[in-house]
């Protein structure tokens, strides 16, 4: 009879300490999605100052881009297609989305702002 209620006592241990451990790793999921979602590619306001569109770059001068962690400047960045930069020029406000592709900022859509 001692034999059923050590292992009952170790059950209950088991147990309690199994339930606390499951919400914690809960809560840890549910923070890293937060994060994932917090850092979620988003279309970031510029204004074009220079295009090249021979070589498929465009300077633009752009507010915080949030999911890159970026602040706001002027850079030059590459179009992973050139026929984004067509009928762009120096001045036309803009939206795109940007990708850090091996260290590279790559514009992957860009749209005039009327």
């Amino acid at each position: 009879m001692s034999n059923i209620k050590h292992i009952l006592a170790i059950s209950s241990l088991a147990m309690g300490m199994a339930l606390p451990m499951s919400s914690i790793a809960q809560t840890m999921m549910m923070d890293q999605s937060k994060m994932g979602m917090s850092q979620s590619a988003s279309m970031t306001d510029g204004e074009v100052r220079k295009v090249d569109r021979e070589t498929g770059k465009v300077t633009i001068k752009h507010g915080d881009i949030k999911h890159l962690d970026m602040p706001g400047m002027t850079m030059v960045f590459t179009a992973k297609d050139k026929g984004l930069l067509t009928n762009l020029k120096p001045g036309d406000k803009v939206k795109f989305m940007v990708v850090n592709e091996g260290g590279k900022m790559v514009i992957t859509d860009l749209q005039p702002v009327e």
